[in-house]
Formats: C-alpha cells, structure tokens, sequence
C-alpha cells in the first residue's frame, strides 16, 4: 500500500509537473490537467481503469453542479454587452456618485453586479470610460481608477456568483450556490473598499510617478459627436471606438434609429431578480424552509434562465433579434474553454480525494484552525504566480485541499473563499488581464505593475484576513 509520504511526494510532483507543462512546453492548461489527474492516479496505486473512471466521474460531477450555470452567466454577460448596458452603467455612476467616489462605486458595481460579463469584454468595453474620467478624479486619477478596475474585476472572478471562477469553486467542493453568493458578497465588497483605500494612500504617498508610470495615449477628438454617427448595426466594442467612449449618459445610436434604449434599470432588472432568487434560496436553506414553489425559483439554475430568458426579450426590443443572437452565439464560443477547463479541474480534484490526500492531511489540521486556509491560499498563490490564470488556480488548490473539509468538519465555503484569495496574488506579466490593463488605461509596464500586481495582490492579502476573520464565526 502507498505511504502517507508517497501520497503527499507524488502530489507535489503532479501540482509542479503541471505548472511546467504550461509555462515551459506551452500545453493547453486543460491537457496538462488531465494529464497530471492520469499520473497521480497511477503513480498512487489507483489503476488505469480506476484512474480514468475517476477522471471522468469527476469531470461529469462538476459539470453537472455548474455546467448550465456557467454557460448561463456567459450567455446573460454577451447580451449586455451588446445592449450597451456597461456604458451607460459607468456613465450614471460618475453622475451619482461624483468623480471622487467613483473608484469605490465603479469597483463595487464591476466586482459585484457585472460578473456575469466575460472579463475582457468588461475590461474593453469599461476601460475606455474609466480613462475619461480619470482627469477629474484628482491627484493621481489615472493611477487610482486603473486599481480600482483591476481589482473589481479579479476580486468578482473568483469571489462573487456568477463569476466563472466563483461558480467553479462552489462546484469543485459542492458549495451551494446561494451560499457561495452571500458569502461571496460579504468578503468581497469589504475587499474591494479597503484594498482601493490601500492603495489610494500608497499613491499619496508617492508610490505613483506620473512621469514613469502613465503613458502617452492617443485619445480620438473629443469634439466628435457619437450621436451623429449611426453605429446601431455594430457590436458593442465597436460601437465603443467609434465614438471614443465618452460617457454623456445618451443613446449611441443614431438620431434617425427608430429604436428607443431601455431605462437602464430595465436592462438589468432580469440579472438583479435571479441574484435575488438565488440569495432568498440560500437564506431559506439556511431557517431550513422548504416550500416547493419558493425551491423551484430560487434553484440558480432556473433563476439564472429566467435571467436569460428577460434579458433575451429586453434585448430583442432595444438592439433587435439579430445582434442578439450574434451576441448568443458569442457567448457559447466564449463558455467553451471555460466550460472544459472547469470540467478537467473537477477531475484533477476528484483524483486527489481518491488518492486518499485529505485523509492524510486530516490528521494534520483541526477545524479550529487556520492552517488548512492559509494552505489553500498559499498554493493558490502559487500556482497564479507560475500558470497565471486566476480560475486554473482557485480549482486546482480548492481541489486539493477539498478533501479535508469534511475529515476535520471545515465548512467548504471556507476553502472556497481562501483559494479565490490566494488565486489573486501576483497578477503580473502571464496574465492577459495584466496587458489589457496597461494598453486601455495608458499605463506604462511599471505602472501595470504597480496598480494590477501590487493593488491585486494586496486584494488577495486583504481577502485571506476577512476569511480567516469570516471562519471564527463559520
């Protein structure tokens, strides 16, 4: 029979041996998973046969706990976008809140509210906005809204429903998904607020060179007039250049369309009703409530259809049926990859459990510890800083550590929490959120550095402490 210490060596060696096949042969992160999921299998004594049926198992049992969800949040993310919704949403923010409270306004609402929106797409689409209202934020405007944009949108990935990362990790160690949302929700905006606030202070005090840091960018004529142009048969990010994403809270369509835009509330009114749903579910789970109707429509899966579904008709009424469905087409290509790296995630996980990992590691920790989470953050970390990709991370490190909650009687939203913590140290070079950044914000490489890396990474700091203070009570 395997050691203890065999178990943990080869463990070790597969975690490694993944990391070297995507950064240093380049191998698609979703092979090098499976893989590393075939080797500990056999290395450990399970069998081919046994191996490869719990590859699959596990790939089947997340798909079944977040396949729908995750294609679901894809989908409703692409028609926004293409119903100009995140334009108009950053534009009503800065007359709501004033310049000076939009860092924490925009970050909350992206970390938050928009995580159904594909990242990048979020990122090219808000970006553009963000950079015009820099100047009137203040002493260092650039600096503090680039932060405030990086550390939303890698805070909501991994911590906040529907994040592609968040919705992952609830499947990988079965956490259900009103919980995930209202623990999420409560690491999260306290998250954000400090980290920004971190931040803000480290620039006053002189961590921001405007010379060095910020870049020349080439903005378009500020006198061009968006509503002159007729841009309504165009995606959204095309839409956005032709009219250099000036925010004045007005229809980009021409003056001649014959469609009139929505209130903005309607356009997301479909998202904020399932997000209610899903967190009325949670919270009658938790006083043990059991209705029929009330379990039905608070299910995510359905309340996350009839997200869709609203948002379809909305959407059919503003843009029209055919970008609609482009927009849909769109958001199934973009679901595909996530879908399967979450899916081979699952099966590296349930290898680990069958090896017999959280067994071994049980008899280490207590529940009253901290020790099991600020592990999981650790190899997170880790792994983010040598694969660096957030979602790659929080799976494989939850996956590992999965095992042990029920051992030593640590609730899974726990793990959950810490792995999308530690997931996001050390966004840097690997990441094409890092390069996004610093191209659409007029950032410099050492500026990128400073306002994604260091802002994100002391995020990831910021969140480990709030769940280790959240795991006192929990």
């Amino acid at each position: 029979m395997t050691s203890d210490t065999l178990i943990l060596i080869n463990t070790a060696v597969t975690i490694l041996g993944v990391v070297v096949l995507i950064t240093r042969f380049r191998l698609n992160p979703a092979v090098a998973l499976v893989i590393g999921s075939i080797y500990l299998g056999l290395v450990v004594g399970l069998g081919p046969a046994k191996t490869i049926s719990t590859i699959t198992e596990g790939f089947g049992s997340i798909m079944a706990e977040v396949g729908l969800l995750i294609a679901f949040g894809v989908l409703l993310g692409s028609m926004l976008s293409e119903m100009n919704a995140i334009q108009r949403l950053v534009a009503h923010l800065l007359r709501l809140f004033g310049a000076r409270g939009l860092p924490y306004a925009l970050g909350l609402t992206i970390g938050t509210l928009l995580q159904s929106i594909f990242l990048d797409v979020l990122l090219v689409i808000s970006a553009p906005l963000a950079r015009k209202m820099a100047p009137h934020i203040g002493r260092h405007g650039a600096a503090r809204i680039a932060t405030a944009m990086a550390i939303s949108l890698e805070c909501g990935i991994v911590l906040m429903v529907p994040g592609v990362a968040a919705l992952a990790l609830a499947g990988v160690l079965g956490v259900p998904l009103g919980t995930m949302l209202l623990f999420g929700l409560i690491v999260v905006v306290p998250t954000i607020v400090i980290s920004i606030f971190i931040m803000s202070t480290l620039f006053r005090l002189g961590f921001w060179d405007e010379a060095k840091d910020e870049a020349v960018f080439e903005e378009p004529d500020p006198e061009l007039e968006p509503v002159s142009l007729d841009t309504s048969s165009l995606p959204a990010t095309e839409r956005l250049s032709k009219v250099g994403g000036v925010p004045r809270g007005t229809a980009l369509a021409s003056r001649a369309g014959t469609r009139t835009e929505p209130l903005l509330i309607v356009l997301f009114a479909p998202l904020l009703l399932s997000l209610a749903l899903i967190a009325t579910g949670a919270i009658l789970e938790i006083v043990n409530v059991a209705i029929a109707p009330l379990v039905l429509i608070t299910d995510p899966v359905f309340a996350l259809l009839i997200a869709v579904l609203g948002t379809s008709v909305i959407g059919r009424l503003s843009v029209g049926q055919p970008r609609v469905e482009k927009a849909v087409v769109a958001g199934f290509r973009e679901s595909g990859q996530i879908l399967i790296l979450t899916g081979v995630g699952g099966s590296l996980a349930a290898t680990v459990a069958t090896a017999g990992l959280g067994d071994i590691l049980g008899q280490a920790f207590t529940a009253n510890s901290f020790a099991p989470l600020l592990i999981v953050w650790a190899i997170a970390a880790v792994l983010h800083i040598a694969v660096g990709s957030v979602t790659i991370s929080a799976i494989t490190a939850a996956g590992i550590l999965a095992p042990i909650a029920g051992v030593i009687g640590l609730d899974p939203i726990l793990i959950a929490l810490a792995a999308g913590a530690g997931s996001l140290f050390a966004v840097h070079v690997t990441s094409n959120t890092f390069w996004l950044l610093q191209s659409l914000l007029g950032q410099t490489t050492r500026g990128t550095l400073k306002t994604c890396t260091v802002g994100v990474s002391v995020a990831s700091i910021v969140a480990l402490g709030v769940t280790l203070i959240l795991s006192i009570f929990i």
